[in-house]
C-alpha cells in the first residue's frame, strides 16, 4: 500500500470513528433498544430509496424519539449546559465528551475528571464551581432561572449541597471542628437541624456561584458562540465542543459524511 493510500485510509477511519462519536453523543440517554430500533428504521429508509445508509439517517431516527421541544425552553437548556462545560474547561477539571440538550428532562454534559491531581480543597471547590455554572449562566443571559438547576437528587443543587456538606463534615475541610468525620446519611435533615451549618454549606455554595459567574462574564463571547451552536445542532460531541471552546472552525460535513 502506498503513502499516499494509507493515509486515505486513516483517515477515512478517523472521520467514522469522528462520526461515530457524535453518534453516541446524539443518542445520550436511549436505552439499547432504542437504539436498535433507530438503526433498524435507518437501514429500511435507505432500503426503500436504493442507496447506503448516510449518518442523516440515523440522526433523523434519534431525533424522532425526542421530545420536540419549544424555542426558548431549548434555548434555556442551551445556555445552562454551556455554562458547565465552559467553567469545566477553563478549571481544567478534564476532558469533555460531549453535550446534548436533546434529553426529554434537559441537558446533559458527559465530561470526564482528571485523577492525577489532587483532592485538595481547591479541587473541591473547582467542582462546585462548575456543579454551579449552569446557575450562573441563566443568570447572566435571562436574568432569571429555572428549576432545572434543582428540584431532583441528582440536580445540579443536590449534588452541589452534598458536596459542600461533605467538605464541611466528612472531608476535612470544615470551619467547624474538621478532624471530625461524620457520614452524613440525610443530609436535609442534618441540614435542617443544624441551622448554624446550614448557614456555612450555603456560603460555600453561594462563593461557588459567585465564581462560577465571574468566570462565565469573562468568558461571555465563548458563553455565546458554544450557546448558538448547541442550540443548533441539539448535540456536540468532545472534538466540536474543543473546536468552540478553542474558537476554532468545527467541521460540519461530518453530519453529511456515508457509512
Amino acid at each position: 500500500m502506498t503513502d499516499r493510500a494509507m493515509a486515505s485510509t486513516g483517515s477515512i477511519e478517523s472521520d467514522v470513528a469522528s462520526t461515530l462519536k457524535r453518534l453516541g453523543t446524539r443518542a445520550m440517554g436511549l436505552t439499547g433498544a432504542d437504539v436498535e430500533r433507530v438503526v433498524r428504521e435507518a437501514r429500511q429508509t435507505a432500503r426503500r430509496q436504493k442507496r447506503p445508509m448516510r449518518y442523516q439517517d440515523l440522526e433523523d431516527g434519534i431525533r424522532m424519539h425526542r421530545p420536540q421541544l419549544p424555542h426558548d425552553l431549548r434555548w434555556r437548556f442551551a445556555v445552562h449546559e454551556t455554562g458547565h462545560a465552559i467553567v469545566h474547561h477553563v478549571l481544567k477539571l478534564g476532558p469533555i465528551e460531549g453535550i446534548t440538550i436533546d434529553m426529554p428532562e434537559g441537558g446533559y454534559n458527559l465530561l470526564s475528571f482528571h485523577r492525577s491531581g489532587s483532592d485538595t480543597l481547591g479541587y473541591r471547590e473547582d467542582l462546585l464551581a462548575m456543579l454551579m455554572a449552569g446557575r450562573a449562566a441563566e443568570q447572566i443571559v435571562f436574568c432569571s432561572v429555572s428549576v432545572g438547576s434543582a428540584g431532583a437528587e441528582d440536580s445540579d443543587l443536590a449534588r452541589a449541597t452534598r458536596l459542600a456538606l461533605a467538605m464541611e463534615r466528612s472531608l476535612g475541610f470544615g470551619a467547624v471542628q474538621p478532624l471530625l468525620y461524620r457520614d452524613d446519611k440525610h443530609p436535609a435533615r442534618v441540614l435542617d437541624a443544624h441551622p448554624d451549618l446550614a448557614a456555612r454549606v450555603h456560603a460555600r455554595l453561594e462563593r461557588a456561584l459567585g465564581r462560577a459567574a465571574e468566570i462565565l462574564n469573562n468568558n461571555r463571547e465563548t458563553l455565546d458562540r458554544l450557546t448558538a451552536a448547541l442550540f443548533e445542532h441539539q448535540a456536540l460531541d468532545g472534538d466540536a465542543v474543543r473546536d468552540l471552546l478553542n474558537d476554532r472552525t468545527s467541521v460540519a460535513s461530518r453530519q453529511t459524511m456515508s457509512i
